[in-house]
């Protein structure tokens, strides 16, 4: 069945970085576009970032342009997402979902990974 394993999240002062991996499985992941979402406390979920098949096609939220990088590598069947001058409205927990940015309200994740950006 459908796995995703999402990790790398923690504590991080504001200014610093984290780099979130995502493990799938039981999908052909190659093939499928990715996209991470964020639900912070007392929050819905909100979108983040996207990426096609190819690495080429990337999307982002406009809060998160140019200090986030969303990445994939197709021979490990893992997404990334490398996080950079973290703020503290950055702070929520990461989910890895499996589709792109038209099924992010509902697309199927993981069970997240706690990022709090904190001084």
């Amino acid at each position: 069945q459908v796995q995703l394993v999402e990790s790398g999240g923690g504590l991080v002062h504001p200014g610093g970085s984290l780099r979130l991996s995502c493990a799938a499985s039981g999908f052909t992941f190659p093939d499928t576009p990715m996209s991470w979402v964020r639900q912070a406390p007392g929050k819905g979920r909100e979108w983040v970032s996207s990426i096609g098949t190819l690495e080429v096609y990337t999307s982002y939220t406009e809060s998160v342009e140019g200090r986030f990088t969303i990445s994939r590598d197709n021979a490990k069947n893992t997404l990334h997402l490398q996080m950079n001058d973290l703020r503290p409205e950055d702070t929520a927990v990461y989910y890895c979902l499996k589709g792109g940015s038209n099924v992010w309200r509902s697309g199927m994740t993981g069970q997240g990974t706690q990022v709090t950006v904190s001084s």
